[in-house]
């Protein structure tokens, strides 16, 4: 309040000394009639016309008190002054000294851009202000504004507004405790607790500014914008509505309670065309999840953290997203089993695409079955035929361009079609490729074929379908879409990881890691070309790794490494605690077992087509091998140092540990140069031998014909020496 009244004195103090130092008279320039009281010296005027310097004041009667300088005015008093401001009222106390008008009953006051109405106004002739105190209302094309007081400066255009402060514009409804409004810029200022309350959504701010007429803004203090589940906080929030972009400036937090993700940041812009916000400085993510994790002996809700270089969020078209289906891998028992459905759902889908051509034939031979016969012709007409062709050979017809060609269908004969015999429809597909899917798709018949269309005249009556797609309201269904750029880095208590870029939607619930990333899981570290991590149902389902895939996990209180590679790694969770780990093709592994002591005893190095990993209590329980299994175990104490796979890295260091790693980041790894990567050893004379003399035990077939799978322990077969280390590497 103090700065408000701070404000209203440098407006005022220069027209107050201003107007100390001209003091005019009232002049009554006409009237229809004049009575003056001698004893009084007041004068009863009818209709009269007043003046002083550029303002007339009219009423239909006043009492004049010419040597105060002042008149008492009554019905229809209209103030003009300067051309500029009119003032409409039933009563008029005027003092021509101090030139202050107070005016009461059905008080108007208009300028070239606005209208104030009210029951009592008190307007200062000289300094052009007006004031009420027991409520008005401003209303221009832009906007209607009122008030309980209120302060209007005609010169500047400039109104203030005190208590119960209502503007409505078409975009919003502005309720403030303290706001001035420019009649003529259409920006409105705010000193205090305020709602800007659009159609969906709502800004409260205590500072700021904002324009009725482009919608562009300012807030500065306490901001809290929401729209719906969403909300946005930050120290200063800029928005331009014309161009549908915003800026939020430090201590930035974006909420929405529908997904349960929850946005951080020092810089913020947001682009209304796309509902994108981009957030850089110090950006980090979390989402809510249905996991728990238990604190204290308490059971409490676990929520992922991500941070990045960049945040962006977006709410996104579900149509227009490539959506991940969430992995599922056959039963233990799928080796042969797998390759049955495969072999069943080829054979099922040739057997369709024969079904469908042997139709079409049918239909084709039916066709030509109902053709009338030809007519023969006569000697004449065959004549005239021959002449005519031989004319069109001579002299052809002008070519016409392609876009411009119209062809009646119903004139073509159907002997003018070429023929598609069913015998080249089946060769087509029957035809032997890999991809059998792909192949029943180029080789399906349309649907002419399938109505059995071949070759059949257009009929003149028949009915065209519209060719509008109808309308899908499942089109217009939107997903919360996250993206992260650069330095990625996530922390949830069963789950940690590193990369340089990540994918989030909701619409299928899973996390996208690429370039370079690293999961950590328990005592497991996952790396590969791409990592993905599926939700259902607010909980960890599962992820993949795909290409190049690699598993490691340490043992406890040992440099021993238990080692997994292949081309793609699947692992399943439950209760938030990975149970089971699949690794698919040229699946390698070298894992240490104990003995009863809980001491080393063997390394087993394996190779096959998949390898099972099942955990318990945290702690990797067993080992299962699936189809073309080669092993081989050594003891421990015959063992070099180390023995890693090829593509082995092992970067704890990197790992986040807690929510306030991912707030406050690590630097960029180093990476070991490669001409320091010790290239892996091959002894050719080892290919074939087994150094342990025990004899190998094979996969056996089932009655059923099927490969059973085979449980770790492995005894000794041939292992590729060329897929191994014989050195520790560890990349700084």
């Amino acid at each position: 309040m103090q700065k408000l009244r701070f404000f209203f004195l440098l407006l005022l103090f220069p027209s107050i000394l201003f107007a100390q130092q001209q003091r005019t008279k009232i002049i009554l320039e006409r009237s229809t009639s004049l009575t003056v009281d001698t004893k009084t010296n007041i004068n009863y005027v009818k209709n009269p016309v007043f003046r002083q310097d550029n303002a007339t004041l009219t009423c239909d009667s006043a009492v004049f008190y010419k040597e105060r300088n002042y008149f008492e005015a009554y019905k229809n008093v209209h103030i003009n002054q300067g051309d500029t401001v009119n003032i409409y009222s039933d009563f008029l106390n005027y003092d021509g000294n101090k030139k202050l008008a107070h005016l009461s009953s059905n008080v108007r006051m208009e300028d070239r851009t606005s209208i104030l109405t009210t029951n009592i106004l008190d307007y200062d002739m000289g300094l052009k202000y007006g004031t009420y105190l027991n409520g008005g209302k401003i209303v221009n094309k832009d906007v209607t504004l009122t008030s309980k007081r209120g302060y209007y400066f005609a010169n500047t255009k400039d109104a203030f507004f005190k208590y119960n402060v209502v503007a409505v514009t078409p975009q919003s409804t502005i309720k403030s405790d303290t706001l001035r409004y420019n009649t003529l810029t259409n920006w409105t200022y705010f000193y205090g607790p305020t709602n800007i309350k659009g159609k969906d959504d709502n800004l409260y701010t205590e500072d700021g500014a904002y324009n009725t007429k482009n919608e562009n803004a300012y807030f500065g203090k306490k901001n809290l914008y929401t729209q719906g589940t969403k909300s946005l906080k930050g120290d200063s929030l800029y928005y331009y509505g014309k161009r549908g972009y915003g800026k939020a400036v430090k201590n930035i937090v974006f909420k929405d309670t529908l997904d349960k993700t929850v946005l951080y940041g020092q810089l913020g812009e947001y682009y209304k065309i796309d509902e994108r916000v981009v957030v850089t400085k110090n950006a980090y993510f979390g989402m809510g999840t249905k996991d728990t994790v238990t604190v204290n002996g308490k059971k409490k809700l676990d929520s992922l953290w991500l941070s990045a270089d960049t945040l962006e969020a977006q709410m996104a078209l579900q149509k227009g997203l490539a959506l991940l289906k969430k992995p599922v891998v056959l039963k233990d028992n799928e080796i042969g089993a797998e390759d049955e459905k495969e072999k069943e759902a080829k054979e099922k889908e040739k057997a369709e695409a024969r079904k469908e051509a042997d139709e079409a034939a049918k239909a084709e031979k039916k066709l030509l079955a109902n053709k009338p016969p030809e007519k023969k012709l006569s000697k004449k007409e065959r004549k005239a035929a021959e002449e005519k062709a031989k004319e069109l050979k001579n002299n052809p017809p002008p070519k016409i361009a392609s876009d411009s060609l119209k062809i009646n269908t119903d004139s073509l004969r159907t002997d003018s079609l070429k023929k598609l015999t069913a015998v080249n429809l089946k060769n087509k597909i029957i035809a032997e490729k890999k991809d059998s899917v792909k192949l029943y798709n180029k080789a399906k018949p349309s649907a002419a074929i399938k109505a059995g269309a071949v070759n059949k005249p257009k009929v003149a009556n028949s009915k065209v379908k519209d060719s509008v797609v109808a309308f899908n309201p499942a089109d217009t269904v939107k997903a919360r879409v996250i993206k992260a750029y650069h330095n990625v880095r996530v922390f949830k208590s069963n789950l940690q990881a590193i990369s340089d870029s990540l994918f989030y939607t909701a619409a299928d619930s899973a996390l996208r890691w690429y370039k370079n990333p690293i999961l950590w899981s328990q005592g497991s570290q996952q790396t590969g070309d791409t990592i993905h991590v599926f939700f259902k149902g607010d909980k960890m389902h599962s992820f993949q790794v795909l290409q190049n895939s690699f598993a490691a996990n340490m043992e406890t209180d040992t440099t021993k490494f238990n080692q997994a590679k292949g081309r793609i790694t699947t692992g399943f969770f439950k209760d938030g605690e990975l149970q089971n780990m699949y690794i698919d093709g040229n699946a390698e592994s070298i894992y240490f077992d104990k003995d009863d002591k809980n001491v080393f005893k063997n390394m087993n190095q394996t190779v096959s087509s998949r390898i099972k990993f099942t955990f318990k209590d945290k702690e990797l329980a067993k080992v299962t091998l699936f189809r073309e299994i080669e092993g081989k175990t050594d003891p421990i104490d015959k063992l070099p140092k180390e023995t890693l796979l090829t593509g082995f890295i092992w970067k704890p260091e990197l790992r986040p540990t807690s929510k306030a790693d991912i707030i406050k980041g690590k630097p960029k790894a180093k990476t070991t140069p490669k001409s320091k990567v010790t290239p892996p050893k091959t002894n050719p004379k080892s290919i074939g031998t087994d150094p342990t003399g025990i004899k190998p035990i094979l996969p056996k077939k089932t009655t059923d014909n099927k490969i059973a799978p085979v449980a770790i322990p492995v005894t000794p077969v041939l292992v590729k020496p060329d897929t191994t280390k014989k050195k520790l590497e560890v990349i700084n």
